[in-house]
């Protein structure tokens, strides 16, 4: 476990006062808290499932990007759900990971050739099986109707940097702008001035978090110019997994003290990703140290463990339940006031 004991006391204080301060509101309310105040939050690592959580146990057990993906992930506790954004023929954002249809729908061709009214007959399908559900294609409202004070949303924009405005006036129309996160990569000075013009249209009250990957960036110091550029609650580092290499040793170029030490004086998240890409030349992400080897291996102290220890307080999975009954066994996790589970036993598997 990481935390000193005189650590985990304090942690236990706050949260005490916290859970407290925090027992009326909502539960969106108190998962923004703990984004907004890094730093007082160090000790608990949030979960974000990734295309909405639809696996467990390397099991696709919901389509992806669905609205039911996200109950499952609001009933096992995770704090955000990331959904990918595109728009139809006819203008409305929907939510869709891939350009095409052929993968996760009954229907087939470009998302972007389909009015909404279209989409709207296409069923979405479970991956694998190929099993359709009674799902349809969902709107960006309806998606965020279904997270409202519940839990934060993550857009992934599958779009342009000029399309992130429409989607936060979707947000400020239901009330529900300060819950959503926007994310966009950043790899040079002229991409930062790029997302800093569109973010200035939006104005404030939103959450924009910096993507920054290895494969183009490779010195933590750009992550301080980004923090000066947008002060974020949270930056995504991404680590490849060079071809040649089995498992990260250190978690590459961005995973170092410096910058663990730049999120602590900019009080902003560090946040890693271990769900699987495979269609990335140079390998996966997570330095190979994924969602697979903490699963199908039983390795989740290689896995989860790692980025935790290396400062990341927020890791976005394919495997929100397995992630979180781990973290929670091992104490990198501090229960909300409304939440009080039994703590499951321990994991502690390593090839080390």
């Amino acid at each position: 476990m990481r935390t000193p004991w005189l650590s985990l006391l304090l942690s236990a204080a706050l949260a005490a006062a916290s859970g407290h301060a925090l027992a009326g509101e909502s539960r969106a309310r108190q998962i923004l808290d703990r984004f907004e105040h890094a730093n007082q939050w160090r000790d608990h690592v949030m979960v974000a499932a990734h295309r909405a959580g639809s696996m467990q146990a390397g099991k696709t057990l919901y389509a992806e990007n669905s609205l039911a993906a996200v109950e499952g992930s609001i009933a096992m506790g995770a704090e955000i759900v990331e959904v990918d954004i595109r728009r139809s023929k006819d203008g409305e954002f929907v939510v869709m990971h891939d350009s095409w249809l052929d993968r996760t729908t009954t229907c087939k061709g470009e998302v972007v050739k389909y009015t909404l009214a279209e989409l709207k007959t296409c069923r979405l399908v479970i991956e694998g099986t190929r099993a359709v559900t009674d799902e349809k294609v969902s709107t960006l409202r309806e998606m965020l109707l279904a997270t409202r004070d519940r839990i934060l949303i993550n857009l992934d924009n599958k779009l342009d940097v000029g399309d992130l405005p429409g989607m936060i006036a979707v947000a400020r129309d239901l009330g529900m702008a300060d819950q959503v996160i926007v994310k966009d990569n950043l790899w040079n000075q002229n991409r930062i001035a790029t997302v800093r013009a569109a973010m200035a249209t939006i104005g404030g009250g939103v959450q924009f978090m910096p993507i920054i990957a290895d494969d183009a960036v490779h010195d933590a110091g750009f992550a301080e110019t980004v923090d000066h550029a947008f002060s974020p609650r949270a930056i995504e580092l991404i680590n490849w997994r060079a071809g040649a290499e089995t498992l990260t040793e250190t978690g590459g170029p961005l995973f170092t003290t410096r910058m663990r030490a730049a999120a602590v004086r900019g009080n902003w998240h560090i946040w890693a990703d271990t769900y699987a890409i495979v269609n990335k030349p140079g390998g996966f992400l997570a330095g190979g140290r994924g969602d697979e080897l903490a699963v199908q291996a039983s390795l989740p102290r290689e896995a989860w463990g790692f980025w935790a220890d290396r400062g990341a307080t927020i890791i976005q999975t394919d495997e929100p339940k397995a992630a979180i009954g781990w973290l929670a066994a091992n104490g990198f996790r501090v229960p909300y006031s409304d939440e009080v589970r039994p703590v499951e036993a321990a994991s502690t598997a390593s090839i080390n």
